[in-house]
């Protein structure tokens, strides 16, 4: 019998990329106090990678150990010149972030772990990075009126199967890991555990 396949999470870009690859998984959102989390790792002076990556995996043990199967944490954060950003609070929040990153490259840094009964087994850290054009005051105001209350869900206050593809000049780094899933690596591991053939 194939081992079950769980998404601790809930997102649904996440979920909808799985199901794209023709990946069944079950999605359960893991309850984590990810704000107070992010506010000990960044008291303690982590680096932006190392945050992403543990948060990855305190939501796959989280529910590795209610679940059985092979449970995938994942977390994205924005890494701007050694700085975690967060997701905008509004949308004056996201025209701010957006002046920050005008004319800079940025890194996301996409984590996920797959963790088996309460135990990390498996991890993985990819981090493309995002030359942002600069941007001007006015564009800044039309892109987000016209990509609307959406980007509040992003960390970097775009989409870059949407709008957001006009913020860039340059983008070196796997597709899918932008959209928040290193999504080939992590096939590649299910193969080896038998969830998808080879």
């Amino acid at each position: 019998m194939s081992l079950e396949v769980v998404l601790a999470s809930g997102s649904e870009s996440r979920r909808t990329l799985l199901a794209g690859a023709g990946v069944e998984a079950v999605a359960v959102k893991p309850n984590v106090d990810e704000e107070a989390a992010k506010a000990s790792y960044r008291a303690s002076g982590m680096r932006v990678s190392d945050q992403a990556m543990q948060l990855a995996e305190l939501k796959a043990i989280k529910v590795s150990r209610a679940r059985d199967g092979l449970v995938i944490g994942g977390d994205q954060m924005l890494n701007l010149e050694g700085e975690a950003m967060d997701k905008p609070a509004n949308m004056a929040e996201a025209a701010s972030h957006l002046r920050r990153f005008s004319g800079k490259t940025h890194r996301l840094e996409t984590a996920i772990v797959i963790a088996e009964g309460g135990e990390p087994v498996w991890r993985h850290l990819s981090t493309p990075k995002l030359t942002v054009r600069p941007l001007s005051e006015p564009f800044i105001e039309t892109y987000l009126e016209a990509a609307g209350p959406g980007v509040l869900k992003t960390v970097g206050a775009y989409q870059l199967e949407g709008l957001g593809a006009q913020l860039f000049s340059r983008i070196e780094g796997d597709y899918f890991s932008i959209l928040g899933l290193p999504l080939l690596p992590l096939l590649d591991y299910l193969r080896v555990r038998g969830v998808l053939s080879s």
